[in-house]
């Protein structure tokens, strides 16, 4: 079904091409074979091609090389890359704090196009006036600095780029970590706000040259079979291995030609699991209909490979050999093949309950208890957002509907168009009506079922979903108040499926034919849209509601800095959603302090009191109070290690353990709220993803590594003398002290940095490192 390269590939003439021992018979992963194409010198290109070429020039022949070079600022070529975006996209809960960053660093308009749109908090349902009073902030923002402002439940965020403003060979950079638009030709990078602030005053983009994995396509989708189903399989295939982890997954191979534009982007759209950097995928004739569909045809460039060229990998996936998947709670990567599970449902779900109740502590699953004579029953089925609320997933799964009924028990179906154009569509030809008249329960574009703001099912239920993720307590159920509830991921064909199935577990057999082309009208676009790009007015008011809050004062880096633990998660993952929680939390976005007090309130709720009391030991310091804490441990440090620590050199603040933090969402509060109570540093084996890395570096935290496993203690410290001189010589490995009743030497790395990111830590944050020069004697918060 999936297979992967134990090395790079060549791929000749559009046929990946197998370095000799790249299919290494001792391991799993092997690819394709291609008889008599294994010597791979440049005589053996030459007699495929009838040109010799090296691999430092092939390494130029993918598409990625050609859109990224086109967008480097630096030269260098494949070594670092200093990128600008050609559009910037946020939704509600992240925009606001991108311009009010933006502004406190000196934003005087938008230089690109910049999105906002409001398919997160569009409900408005919770607290308030607060999440209408967001979008009255956007919309005031989008008018004074030239944006652009998409209403509430016109589309969700990445509909309407894909619909309005990917183009082929174009980069997008957004506040949401979906941000895919790969299968359009066009590279999209979901980051934290803090990038997009960059780019919004006229900054870069840094990383080093990532790798690039080649995606290839072969065979056919069978009946029944959706982009869900494909999606899980590679996600399955690469996650848990780190096979992609930051590099670009680009897609190429004969099987593309049998997919619609609707399953490329279902597919696309759920590479973010995989935990990769960002996606491109070659263009066809079908990419250019979707184009000139969407009355965009100056949009479409064609985009291939050249005749040799190299990748640092190779994903083989054959879509002839994929059956209807499901990802079971809680990762996207859980992933089995319906009839697997089916076959095997008492021992699958008793282990997947093993798994919940150790990332719940405290909370006893009954998955097994679904399980009625031999078959699995669901509780509630979504079809949503930017995955699954799709023209052709929505007809399809009516398709499947329409040879049965929703029944009256328990199952429920709801189903969230991805965009107003999509329903006004499915209200063209029908389908609307026959959904509703089935019992499906039909609702506005809005994204609040993926992140648990709309549908929470019941205490006990279980959601079948076509949407993005299935982590713990983000269906909107809160375990701490005896509360839990679980989501598998399916396709919505086989949601349809299930449906009309009682709500037993039923994987999709076939689809019907679409009764009829979809036809995109963007009326509602020109009618709702407010389109200010270029059109800025600096004499407008920017509407702030009791809720927006500015950037409290941050401190720069101190010469020592003494780290109270604040929190020891040793989870194999965390997830963005653990550090700081969806759902209700979201509405106290725009208000920094507000938002703070839920930072681990579900995985470890005497976080923020231990952090707070840490923070006001430091507040005590910087007022002049003498602390007997600092005294009594600068003693035994001088005693120890022969280091001068005292109440002016030596800052005070905390930090979070976790092995591998930031898995998931491009959230950038995940690290905001932990520096507002007072964080100054998180310590991991790994990080989960690039952006969560950015995250903490953006907002001052130092991003410390540790190979060894550590029994670390809150409540206890660590001391790390002459931080910020490290910092600022770029020394990646950090002498450090773990203060317990005996002190002991720690090895924490730092890793490699970035000029950039050396002086945004040393000033605090991304707003101090633009705004101001910070001296060493402001302290930390």
């Amino acid at each position: 079904m999936i297979k992967l390269s134990k090395g790079g590939v060549y791929l000749v003439n559009g046929k990946p091409l197998l370095p000799a021992g790249s299919n290494d018979e001792d391991t799993n992963d092997t690819c394709l074979n291609n008889p008599g194409l294994n010597d791979t010198s440049g005589e053996q290109i030459k007699k495929i091609t009838g040109k010799a070429v090296t691999k430092e020039e092939a390494l130029k022949g993918t598409i990625s090389y050609s859109i990224l070079d086109a967008h480097n600022k630096a030269s260098g070529g494949q070594t670092g890359l200093r990128l600008g975006f050609d559009c910037l996209a946020s939704h509600d809960l992240t925009y606001v704090g991108v311009i009010q960053t933006a502004r406190a660093s000196g934003l005087c308009q938008f230089p690109l196009p910049y999105i906002l749109t409001n398919c997160h908090n569009s409900l408005c349902a919770v607290g308030g006036t607060l999440n209408e009073d967001d979008h009255c902030f956007g919309l005031s923002a989008a008018k004074k600095y030239g944006g652009i402002y998409v209403p509430p439940h016109l589309a969700v965020i990445h509909s309407y780029v894909r619909e309005m403003h990917a183009a082929c060979g174009s980069m997008i950079l957004g506040s949401d970590s979906h941000t895919r638009y790969g299968s359009m030709g066009t590279m999209g990078i979901g980051e934290g706000g803090g990038e997009l602030v960059k780019q919004l005053l006229e900054k870069t983009y840094d990383i080093d040259y990532p790798e690039i994995v080649c995606v290839y396509l072969s065979g056919k989708v069978n009946p029944g079979v959706g982009p869900m189903d494909v999606a899980l399989a590679i996600i399955g295939a690469v996650f848990k291995n780190g096979y992609v982890k930051n590099k670009i997954m680009e897609f190429t191979g004969e099987g593309l030609a049998g997919l619609s534009a609707d399953f490329r982007h279902g597919i696309d759209i759920m590479t973010t699991e995989t935990s990769c950097l960002s996606t491109i995928w070659q263009t066809d004739e079908t990419i250019n209909n979707y184009f000139r569909c969407h009355g965009k045809p100056e949009a479409f460039k064609l985009l291939k490979p050249e005749a040799v060229a190299w990748y640092d990998g190779l994903v083989d996936v054959n879509l002839s050999e994929i059956e209807p998947m499901i990802a079971l709670p809680f990762h996207p990567s859980n992933v089995y093949s319906i009839r697997a599970l089916n076959e095997n449902a008492k021992d699958i779900l008793r282990e997947t309950e093993k798994e919940g109740e150790k990332l719940i502590p405290g909370v006893s699953l009954d998955l097994t208890g679904k399980v009625v004579k031999g078959k699995i029953k669901t509780d509630q089925g979504i079809i949503a957002g930017c995955a699954g609320g799709t023209w052709e997933n929505i007809m399809d799964a009516l398709s499947i509907i329409r040879k049965g009924e929703l029944g009256s028990d328990t199952f429920s179906l709801s189903v969230y168009p991805a965009s107003q154009p999509v329903m006004i569509g499915l209200m063209r030809n029908g389908a609307w009506m026959e959904l509703a008249r089935a019992g499906a329960v039909l609702r506005s574009s809005f994204c609040g079922p993926c992140f648990g703001a709309g549908d929470t099912p019941a205490n006990g239920q279980l959601s079948i979903r076509h949407n993005t993720r299935n982590f713990p307590n983000r269906e909107g159920s809160k375990p701490r108040e005896g509360q839990i509830a679980s989501v598998a991921l399916m396709d919505s064909r086989s949601i349809a499926a299930t449906a009309v199935n009682d709500g037993f577990i039923t994987p999709a057999a076939e689809t019907f034919p679409l009764s009829c082309n979809y036809i995109f009208d963007p009326g509602v676009y020109r009618a709702r849209v407010y389109q200010g790009y270029k059109k800025a007015l600096p004499s407008e008011e920017i509407k702030y509601g009791p809720n927006i809050s500015d950037w409290p004062a941050i401190g720069a880096l101190p010469e020592n800095l003494l780290l109270g633990i604040a929190s020891v998660i040793n989870d194999p993952v965390t997830t963005t959603d653990e550090l700081i929680p969806s759902g209700e939390t979201s509405t106290y976005r725009s208000n920094p302090l507000a938002m703070a007090r839920y930072t681990l309130s579900r995985k470890d709720p005497e976080y923020v009191k231990r952090a707070l009391g840490f923070k006001e030991m430091e507040e005590k310091r910087l007022a002049g109070e003498e602390l007997p804490i600092i005294r009594e441990l600068a003693g035994k440090i001088k005693d120890f290690a022969g280091v001068e620590a005292d109440m002016k050199n030596t800052g005070l603040g905390s930090l979070i353990y976790a092995v591998k933090p930031g898995d998931g969402s491009a959230r950038e509060q995940a690290a905001s709220c932990q520096r507002m109570l007072g964080g100054s540093a998180n310590i991991a084996r790994e990080y989960a993803t690039r952006r969560y890395r950015s995250n903490l570096v953006n907002w001052g935290m130092l991003p410390l590594l540790m190979e060894e496993k550590q029994n670390f203690a809150c409540g206890k410290f660590i001391f790390i003398p002459g931080i910020r001189a490290a910092v600022a010589a770029g020394q990646e490995e950090l002498r450090a002290f773990y203060m317990d009743d005996e002190i002991r030497p720690l090895k924490l790395r730092l890793g490699a940095m970035t000029d950039e990111e050396k002086q945004i830590i040393m000033a605090g944050c991304l707003i101090n490192y633009y705004k101001t020069d910070i001296t060493p004697s402001d302290g930390v918060i």
